[in-house]
């Protein structure tokens, strides 16, 4: 058996066309409709600047207005709180996202809460989180990333109801949120982290395995269950000298291997990485046309 690769750039290229297309038909009903989204950068870290670019990239694909906000990496927390309270009271913004990390000196759960949940398009705000993790719950957004590796499983056609998932790594970004989604739709879900003792016979019985703990090939081929569905939410520089850079990228789980086992597979780069962005248009689109919901029936 090869696997089949999940094309995340296709998936995620498919998802903004989705929202493009639902961005301009609202527009002809309600041509004042303008999804707005405030993006504040700290500082000039270059991965930053990088990601924030591929966001404003496809924002504007979308149709969706940036507005841009960069800031001193020596801004007060005072300040930055500041600037996103007048966001917050903003009408016109419907979503909010603050690009992490920030510095040393700036709490970010503090700037996170800080977030009027309803304009939360990253998903982090603790009203949000709580109610992702509640059985009835809905929150207003749920997180990017883990939104998207949900989506990329829905599109091999394989139900989550009833499986075995293991998802390693319990970050609040990635592991736990997912983790979460995935016993939402009825899978039976392991969560793995440096302290699991046994975690190759684990995963070995997983239907489903979801690899986000920032380890280079942590997860092994030998590892995978026949049939598995393999999401690879690792990002890892390895030395490479046959690369002009001197490095290459992989993922957790050691692809050439699993491939030959798994019956999907996610690429690293290109498998969950583009989704990250593409649910990030998604929820402001969502919010932006919730907020004109809202002021339409008044």
């Amino acid at each position: 058996m090869t696997a089949t690769i999940i094309d995340g750039k296709a998936i995620a290229q498919s998802v903004r066309d989705q929202v493009k297309s639902s961005i301009a038909n609202t527009k002809q009903t309600y041509p004042q409709f303008d999804p707005r989204l405030a993006i504040l950068l700290v500082g000039s870290r270059s991965d930053s600047t990088t990601y924030v670019k591929t966001k404003d990239k496809a924002a504007n694909e979308v149709g969706i207005s940036i507005e841009m906000n960069k800031l001193p990496e020596t801004i007060s927390q005072e300040d930055l709180l500041a600037k996103i309270k007048q966001f917050n009271l903003d009408d016109k913004v419907h979503g909010i996202l603050v690009q992490m990390p920030l510095p040393s000196h700036i709490d970010e759960d503090v700037v996170l809460e800080s977030i009027d949940y309803k304009k939360d398009v990253d998903g982090f705000h603790p009203f949000n989180i709580g109610k992702m993790c509640k059985r009835a719950g809905k929150p207003m957004f749920i997180p990017c990333t883990p939104k998207g590796i949900i989506h990329l499983i829905k599109t091999t056609g394989i139900d989550i109801s009833g499986k075995r998932a293991v998802v390693i790594g319990r970050g609040d970004i990635v592991g736990s949120p997912v983790a979460a989604l995935l016993t939402a739709e009825d899978a039976t879900v392991t969560l793995c982290h440096s302290k699991t003792k046994d975690i190759e016979r684990i995963v070995q019985e997983a239907d489903i395995v979801v690899a986000a703990a920032g380890k280079a090939e942590l997860v092994k081929g030998s590892w995978i269950k026949p049939g598995a569905i393999v999401i690879d939410v690792g990002m890892n520089a390895v030395d490479d000298p046959t690369k002009k850079s001197g490095y290459r990228w992989v993922g957790d789980v050691e692809f050439e291997k699993a491939k030959e086992v798994a019956s999907f597979i996610t690429p690293v780069p290109g498998g969950v990485g583009p989704m990250t962005v593409a649910m990030l248009m998604e929820n402001t689109m969502l919010s932006a046309q919730r907020w004109l919901s809202i002021n339409d029936s008044k």
